[in-house]
């Protein structure tokens, strides 16, 4: 995206509306969902400045952080669902955002205001200037700026990549939480999962309890250790909980939710494990708003592109699982919905391990190869010449809203369409 033509002298003086000031930020500040590796800060310099400026907002409300690879964006939406259940007035960030950037920062589902987001832009203009932020930087101070200021009791806080280096691991969390460890951003986390694990085991803190997700002999020994140094007490969601599936989605006793992707039977446990823990540190949650936490997840905090139903005839379903531990769980489940024919529509983004995630893809599905409408992305034509070497067959498109038109015109209404491979696509399509 070209600069805008306003400058860090002029911008403080200048009336932007809201789309000029996301222009601003897009085109000023570094955006790794937009330009990768080059955007990423690997140190928390810029952060600690930000944080001294603004005097420390985070040490106003209580906190909880979530990492990993795949389902803390689920995760940490379902912990914010039981705690507007419980009554807390509750600050959620996450990372990234599907149609507004205002999706990122929320209190009890409800975004932050277009007016904030161009005040604090404008009002600080001197500090930007000064510090040169990337946009990530920017946005975490904006978000716990702005929940200090609104004075929420409690934030759950997703980390954006990572977790040792990553801007929101200034905190002190009542809990960290780490759902799972899968190969993503390899080029800076480490080509390893022991590696992986070590990056995101960075948000453990002496005394504070640790949930980790999923036990996996690969990597435990990286957060048991890492909890042991920090004498404090670790446990595996796994350990502790099962789940049964069947063609419906997962289930527990009596438990539902709005979140119908099967891979939530994974998630779920990590939330269940990690409420005792918020409970212990003087929170009152019961069991009725835990249930309720969960099954109004979408209604309280305004989440989608989940395995999110977009059309029954055909049926049509869109997920945001990028990577090979994402679209495994996908193709799984495509494999228990019942259809005449299905017609994949993908895009994604160049950094990811490609290859890989096309031998996992079905090869009796119809595709449709497109490119999101961001630098990182693959070339269509690219992304369609990797799949045929996979065995995949289809046409490309040059633009996301291009391949699911032709989708939509070859598919009957007894087929089936699903819409992923980046969570770029999916915003496009939403």
């Amino acid at each position: 995206m070209k600069s805008p033509g306003i400058t860090f002298e002029i911008l403080k003086k200048q009336i932007m509306n809201y789309q000029e000031t996301l222009n601003w930020l897009f085109a000023q500040l570094p955006m790794y969902q937009r330009e990768g590796q080059a955007a990423y800060k690997a140190n928390l310099d810029n952060t600690l400045q930000l944080d001294e400026y603004f005097r420390h907002p985070h040490k106003n409300f209580k906190t909880i952080h979530v990492a990993g690879t795949n389902a803390k964006g689920s995760v940490s939406h379902m912990l914010a669902s039981k705690l507007q259940q419980a009554g807390y007035k509750t600050g959620l960030y996450t990372s990234p955002h599907l149609k507004d950037f205002r999706e990122r920062i929320k209190i009890n589902g409800e975004m932050v205001s277009e007016q904030y987001v161009i005040d604090f832009v404008r009002h600080h203009a001197d500090l930007f200037s000064r510090v040169k932020p990337s946009f990530f930087e920017m946005t975490v101070a904006m978000a716990f700026k702005y929940f200090a200021d609104s004075q929420v009791d409690i934030a759950v806080i997703e980390v954006g990549l990572g977790g040792r280096l990553d801007s929101t691991n200034i905190i002190t969390p009542l809990a960290s939480v780490i759902t799972n460890i899968s190969f993503d951003h390899m080029a800076l986390l480490g080509n390893t999962l022991e590696k992986i694990a070590s990056e995101k085991a960075g948000i453990i803190k002496p005394g504070i309890p640790v949930v980790i997700g999923t036990r996996d002999k690969t990597y435990d020994f990286v957060f048991e250790q890492k909890a042991q140094t920090c004498e404090t007490p670790i446990e595996f969601a796994s350990d502790n909980w099962t789940t049964t599936i069947n063609i419906d989605g997962w289930h527990f006793d009596h438990l539902t939710s709005e979140l119908k992707g099967l891979y939530q039977r994974k998630n779920i446990p990590t939330v269940l494990e990690t409420i005792p823990v918020l409970q212990q540190a003087g929170l009152k949650i019961s069991d009725q708003q835990v249930r309720q936490g969960i099954e109004r997840v979408v209604t309280n905090t305004g989440l989608f592109g989940r395995w999110q139903t977009l059309s029954n005839q055909p049926l049509t379903i869109c997920d945001t699982g990028h990577n090979i531990d994402g679209l495994t769980e996908i193709t799984q489940q495509l494999k228990q919905c019942r259809y005449r024919k299905l017609h994949f529509v993908i895009g994604m983004v160049s950094d990811k391990d490609i290859d890989s995630v096309l031998h996992i893809l079905p090869q009796d599905a119809v595709y449709y190869f497109c490119k999101p409408s961001i630098p990182r992305a693959m070339p269509e034509q690219q992304l369609a010449q990797k799949a045929r070497q996979a065995g995949l067959q289809g046409e490309y498109y040059p633009t996301v809203a291009a391949a699911y038109e032709a989708a939509r015109q070859a598919a009957s209404s007894e087929d089936m369409i699903y819409i992923g491979g980046s969570t770029f696509v999916v915003a496009e399509v939403i």
